[in-house]
């Protein structure tokens, strides 16, 4: 992975988690949900590349799309950790 596609996956994680946490109607908070959301992107786009679903490589709707499926499978999971 270069350093380009770290940046874009914690660019695309910031605003994944934005989203994901209106998706999921997340209690966490701004910042918890933009960092879940990070995380989530990269989880996000390591999964879509092991199972081949795409190569999220720049800007584009997959890639954003792929971060915010990442970022709502991390704050789903951290709801289950916070019980």
């Amino acid at each position: 992975m270069s350093i380009e596609n770290i940046i874009l996956w914690i660019i695309f994680g910031a605003l994944a988690g934005f989203l994901a946490g209106k998706i999921m109607k997340s209690s966490n908070g701004l910042i918890a949900n933009v960092i879940l959301g990070i995380v989530g992107s990269f989880v996000g786009g390591w999964l879509a590349g092991q199972l081949g679903i795409a190569t999220a490589t720049g800007f584009s709707l997959v890639s954003l799309l792929i971060a915010i499926g990442g970022a709502c499978v991390v704050i789903f999971i951290a709801r289950l950790f916070a019980r």
